[in-house]
């Protein structure tokens, strides 16, 4: 397929320009469906540590189908599409809970713990009438079910057979990411959703830009959480599709940061001070000095390091123009109480209305709103360099992991720039 059978101009193949016609193109997004959601991309569907038990269930999406995944009683765990196999329903509402059997409201239609079908109101009838067909056969009913792997506790499934193994898909960097932040068996803290009013994808480049960070948050660059001049850089799997972005605080020089910053503004602000500067403090739990981590799986997660504060986002598709952002937030079995006191305020940090991640739903929304009608242009993506797609840079001053983004996406969608 072209790109231009999808109604969008590559006018480079380095990836440099992104059609804004792919973040409003219904076509497109129905394409997304199938080729990424439906494809053989791995997508994030929760924690291990949100079902523990047997019976435990989440309810999630992956891309727009409702998914339904719960743990078995022989402790492996199961995700269905959370479809009645009857008429179709929703078979749980809930975002979670415990059930032996998944039971459907419309017509108790019920499933067990394997997706097996287990039982049918009136499916002899009623004196002899109505009911089921002799020959219906409820042990070849089965709820629709998904591929599921895990890694450090983080589940995954796909919807196709061609997958790569997890593993392989995930990749030697981001398997190493993932073995240093769950070092050890978390606990959950708690949970925060939000309504974006954007494409999916513009979230995706917005978590894969390490340039934005201390100019769009001013917060992060005012109290030195994040600034450009700090060591730190961003990494990316060998064929590009996921990214670690990672910085070191306190590793710039104030004199140099002010005249680094000099032509901003209203970002780096040397007069604002805080009554509790206690929240910004780092507790090191991590043998090396890395503060921040944003690393971003694609096509929907992102895992989150600031400082002490930990948590998975979710990214969750309501059509070209719409998204839902999940956030868990998690710290360690065992944590103290001072450390569990503050994790829980460091998690003001961020979500819908946090101090630091507030702008970005915003800028999302923004950026959707102002190319509505400008879908022939293009975003201009050169900050880091044109050209080859480089697997690592040590400088947070980038915006190759967008162009990195953007190439898996297109080797998913079976289309090549024009160029």
């Amino acid at each position: 397929m072209t790109a231009a059978a999808l109604g969008l101009d590559w006018p480079v193949d380095d990836f440099t320009r992104i059609p804004f016609a792919a973040y409003h193109d219904d076509d497109v997004y129905r394409q997304e469906q199938e080729r990424i959601f439906r494809g053989p991309a791995w997508s994030y569907l929760a924690l291990e540590a949100e079902i523990p038990e047997p019976g435990d269930f989440v309810t999630t999406v992956i891309g727009d189908t409702p998914v339904l995944v719960n743990r078995r009683d022989d402790g492996g765990v199961s995700a269905f599409v959370n479809r009645c196999m009857h008429r179709g329903t929703l078979l749980k509402r809930e975002c979670r809970g415990n059930s032996r059997m998944h039971t459907c409201f419309y017509h108790q239609w019920s499933y067990d713990l394997t997706g097996q079908l287990r039982g049918v109101p009136f499916a002899r009838g009623h004196r002899g009438q109505g009911g089921l067909p002799d020959d219906f056969d409820i042990a070849s009913v089965h709820l629709d079910e998904m591929q599921v792997d895990s890694y450090r506790g983080l589940l995954f499934g796909t919807f196709s057979e061609a997958a790569e193994p997890l593993d392989d898909y995930l990749g030697p960097s981001v398997r190493a990411e993932l073995d240093r932040i769950f070092e050890r068996p978390i606990k959950l803290i708690g949970y925060q959703r939000q309504r974006i009013f954007g494409n999916w994808k513009l979230y995706n480049d917005n978590v894969r830009d390490p340039n934005h960070g201390a100019l769009l948050h001013m917060f992060h660059a005012t109290f030195g959480l994040y600034r450009p001049t700090q060591l730190g850089g961003a990494k990316m799997d060998s064929r590009h599709r996921h990214n670690i972005s990672y910085s070191l605080a306190g590793t710039s020089d104030e004199a140099g940061d002010v005249e680094a910053f000099a032509d901003t503004e209203n970002v780096f602000d040397q007069g604002f001070r805080l009554k509790d500067p206690s929240m910004l403090a780092y507790r090191k739990e991590y043998p090396d000095d890395i503060t921040l981590v944003i690393l971003s799986v694609f096509p929907n997660l992102v895992v989150q390091q600031i400082t002490n504060s930990l948590c998975t986002r979710q990214i969750r598709t309501r059509g070209p123009g719409e998204m839902d952002l999940y956030w868990t937030y998690f710290g360690f079995a065992d944590d103290d109480e001072e450390m569990a006191r503050h994790r829980l305020a460091q998690a003001n940090l961020v979500g819908p209305g946090g101090l630091i991640s507030m702008e970005d739903g915003e800028a999302v929304e923004m950026v959707h709103t102002a190319v509505r009608r400008e879908q022939e242009e293009h975003a201009v993506v050169e900050i880091g360099g044109k050209g080859p797609i480089a697997d690592h840079q040590e400088y947070l001053v980038t915006e190759t992991p967008i162009r990195g983004f953007w190439s898996y996406y297109y080797e998913l969608m079976g289309i090549e720039p024009a160029a």
